[in-house]
């Protein structure tokens, strides 16, 4: 005969199974629905290399870079039902002095952001003024068509680039890539596509033209006062 405790036991291995089998149902609705992230515009609008310290901790003086940007992109079809947030970043990236034995490449990023979708609003950590427009904007709908349309014009960097060299002037081959992160309530979390996969298509001009960082600009001398 079976005790209150097995059967206790029971009741709850049926409950995690159902709950197993619907998580996954919730997980797979994904593949079913349609992303085709792409970006319109994705250029820099200044860029310059600096000698100094470049954080307010760093022991000494060093070359580093600040590049501001501007970026068109439409992401919304990452927002679907089963979105919680998506995690925005930009790069700059290029090859290593070495880069024809290696392969390798520098990557560093200089901006990102987190999209929230309308039912994880109250996850973002934003001010009050900010939030009552995302709940505005979100007008009790599960999905908001316009979530993920990025539109920035002379962005301003959040990171500057550094190299453990010490050396960035005069860098070429520098591209600026957008990257994603796309994070799940249910299921895995998914980045970067290179190649169409189903109905989850690649992200379209998710790189910049190739551009160079500059020289430093030397500073001029005082000029000497009249005799």
């Amino acid at each position: 005969m079976y005790t209150s405790v097995v059967r206790l036991q029971n009741v709850f291995g049926f409950f995690t199974t159902v709950a197993f089998v619907v998580a996954a149902f919730i997980a797979a609705s994904d593949f079913l629905t349609e992303r085709a992230p792409i970006v319109r515009t994705l250029k820099t609008t200044s860029v310059q290399v600096v000698r100094g310290r470049p954080h307010y901790y760093s022991s000494k003086k060093e070359e580093y870079a600040v590049i501001n940007f501007s970026l068109d992109a439409d992401l919304s079809s990452l927002f679907t039902w089963n979105t919680k947030q998506v995690f925005v970043y930009v790069t700059a990236e290029w090859p290593a002095a070495d880069h024809a034995k290696t392969n390798a490449t520098n990557e560093a990023v200089i901006w990102d952001t987190i999209i929230t979708s309308p039912s994880a609003d109250h996850l973002a950590n934003i001010g009050p003024v900010a939030m009552k427009k995302l709940r505005k904007s979100a007008g009790g709908k599960s999905i908001d068509p316009n979530r993920g349309k990025l539109s920035l014009k002379n962005q301003r960097h959040k990171y500057k680039i550094t190299h453990p060299s010490g050396k960035l002037a005069m860098t070429d081959n520098v591209t600026l890539r957008l990257h994603y992160n796309v994070q799940p309530w249910v299921g895995l979390l998914t980045w970067d596509q290179d190649v169409d996969y189903g109905y989850w298509k690649a992200l379209k001009n998710g790189v910049s033209k190739r551009f160079k960082l500059p020289a430093i600009k030397e500073k001029k001398p005082a000029s000497a006062g009249a005799r």
